[in-house]
């Protein structure tokens, strides 16, 4: 079977990664499948067109109902979506968008929610069949790079201290976009900065809004203790929050933060923003600390430090968690059968 599979492929972001571990899956099987970037496309009619050119393409999958999902309203070839996380929190509030989406879902042979929360949204605010919508967690898998050098990281994000392994390095992972709200705390920890200069914020992650970004820049440029360094590979990126004291995630909307899941894998405690994407992964003092303002940041990060207890207990239920309900292997097995629906 050769299937297409479009996705919003920038580099190094959550929504890339998700699509090779698919991809990888399908291909496993015995499948060929050609992974795209949505971008590439300006309307359905090319989709279908390159979907029915020789040798045609007997299926196709997107992650993203309105972005990708959009494109395959003209092909002639079963199709499933795989829900994005924006395209349910977001876009649905939209009313030209939820009617494009409502056609999307409608034509599609299946839909995958990572969550439970996501899947009642969508038949929440979208035409759909409960029975069509699977619940599949993304599974995880961390790997450290080997040769990595966390004072030159530092130093190279701007980070100058002679007690490196003294600082508390919080670090905060997301494209720069304003729905990852990465300035969301830069105030707040400024003030926790300027109390102890030990505690720095770094945040990491790839410009995908270029206005935005300069924004993001002029901010942190002007603001103590807060740091924007480069992108990195993700074996770097794993070593790098691995170091950290803590993994923070300020978003304003999330489907399933991979960053999260890795930090958990990773043994790292996770400061959450308190909103349906993270909640659904985050139980407050189990596997993690949610925050619902900047103040309560300051208050969890406070918790963090000072008990030990808390820590290694979040630390602890966190990596038993992922193991427990984010398997590559389950991942793998659900993508190879609801692949054979498409058949």
């Amino acid at each position: 079977m050769k299937l297409l599979f479009l996705a919003c492929l920038s580099p190094n972001t959550g929504n890339n990664t998700t699509a090779e571990r698919i991809r990888s899956y399908i291909e496993a099987a015995g499948h060929t499948c050609e992974l795209r970037d949505a971008a590439e496309f300006q309307s359905p009619a090319e989709v279908a067109d390159l979907v029915s050119r020789y040798p045609p393409f007997d299926g196709a999958l997107a992650i993203h109902l309105f972005k990708a999902g959009r494109l395959l309203l003209d092909v002639h070839v079963p199709f499933g979506v795989i829900f994005g996380g924006t395209d349910i929190n977001e876009d649905v509030k939209v009313k030209q968008k939820c009617v494009v989406m409502d056609q999307v879902l409608l034509k599609a042979r299946f839909a995958v929610a990572f969550t439970n929360t996501l899947k009642e949204e969508a038949e929440l605010y979208l035409l759909s069949q409960s029975s069509k919508i699977y619940v599949q967690p993304q599974g995880i898998q961390t790997e450290v790079a080997e040769k990595f050098c966390w004072t030159e990281f530092l130093r190279s994000s701007g980070v100058s201290s002679e007690h490196v392994d003294e600082l508390r390095v919080f670090l905060l992972v997301c494209g720069l976009r304003r729905v990852k709200d990465p300035l969301y705390l830069v105030k707040v920890f400024s003030e926790l900065h300027y109390e102890n200069p030990q505690n720095v914020l770094v945040i990491i992650g790839p410009k995908m809004d270029p206005a935005f970004t300069v924004e993001v820049e002029a901010v942190v440029k002007s603001t103590a203790g807060v740091f924007l360094a480069r992108e990195r590979s993700q074996q770097e990126l794993h070593a790098a929050m691995k170091r950290c004291f803590a993994i923070v995630n300020s978003s304003a909307s999330e489907g399933m933060s991979a960053a999260i899941l890795e930090a958990m894998d990773l043994e790292v405690p996770v400061l959450a923003r308190d909103i349906p994407g993270n909640s659904a992964v985050v139980q407050h003092e189990f596997n993690g600390l949610l925050f619902s303002s900047p103040q309560e940041f300051v208050r969890q990060s406070r918790r963090l430090w000072s008990d030990r207890e808390l820590r290694e207990k979040v630390v602890r239920n966190g990596k038993r968690y992922v193991e427990e309900h984010h398997s590559v292997k389950r991942e793998r097995e659900t993508y190879q059968r609801l692949v054979d629906i498409l058949l």
